[in-house]
């Protein structure tokens, strides 16, 4: 049953049986024919396949989707209380957004890692939608976003404020332009349409990239303060280039341990 349930998990979650099987190194009869095993099992439909690529998930399957990412945190729990027996260490997945990842994390981490000496943290980083997403699913215990997100079901808490500037060379033709769903995209649209700019981009999908870039004289581009190089010459935008950075979790936290470290988070943000 957990292999069906796995399945079923990629599936809903990908809404492509194709994708799925390439996730799960098995073939797409394969996957095809453990949803239909499923569905047998549990008496209801899970997917509306329509003849094309993508798949409609059923309101069964919403359901269970619900439950299933509850189970999968119960059973880590199980995994992690039997972990213990022999280590007597627990995991904290902690994800974050680009600027936060880079240069404010970890100042957390030093006091984190000081803290909680048997927790084995795992850090990633993801742009601030796919760092929702990660908490969403259950694949990450915290995150850290820049964008004010809408987060029906996940706890939001507004924690720092990081000022943009406008860096680089002021009259050099081309900008460099983070992705469309990079926190700072918004900022650097505003800009635009405020000036009545319509320049040549260049898209970069990392702040490091664009900051090495500026150093070498190649554009300009908005980008937070803090990733700022000597080398770079830079101007403030105002107080309307602010922005805040956001911690985010689930509602409910079981394990004792990792209500600790958000408690600890939350201490640290407040000092």
């Amino acid at each position: 049953m957990f292999r069906l349930l796995k399945t079923f998990r990629i599936v809903y979650e990908t809404k492509n049986f194709s994708k799925a099987a390439d996730y799960l190194f098995i073939s797409q009869p394969a996957v095809s024919n453990q949803i239909k095993q499923l569905e047998e099992e549990l008496d209801c439909p899970l997917f509306v396949r329509n003849g094309r690529q993508e798949i409609l998930s059923t309101k069964q399957a919403d359901i269970l989707y619900e439950h299933l990412l509850n189970l999968t945190d119960d059973w880590e729990d199980v995994l992690q209380a039997l972990q213990l027996q022999e280590s007597n260490r627990e995991t904290c997945r902690i994800i974050a957004s680009n600027t936060f990842a880079v240069y404010y994390l970890p100042e957390l981490m030093v006091q984190l890692i000081q803290h909680f000496p048997k927790v084995s943290f795992v850090l990633d980083m993801k742009n601030s939608e796919e760092v929702l997403d990660r908490i969403e699913k259950h694949q990450a215990h915290f995150g850290f976003i820049e964008k004010p997100l809408i987060t029906d079901s996940i706890v939001r808490q507004e924690i720092l404020t990081d000022e943009l500037v406008h860096a680089g060379e002021f009259f050099a033709d081309l900008w460099l332009v983070r992705e469309e769903n990079s926190g700072v995209f918004h900022y650097t649209e505003r800009y635009f349409l405020e000036h009545n700019l319509n320049p040549q981009k260049m898209i970069i999908k990392n702040n490091e990239m664009i900051v090495r870039c500026l150093e070498q004289g190649i554009g300009q581009s908005i980008l937070s303060k803090r990733v700022l190089t000597k080398k770079i010459k830079w101007r403030s935008l105002g107080r309307e280039y602010q922005r805040d950075f956001y911690f985010i979790k689930r509602p409910h936290i079981k394990s004792a341990q990792l209500r600790e470290i958000d408690m600890y988070i939350n201490q640290y943000y407040k000092n």
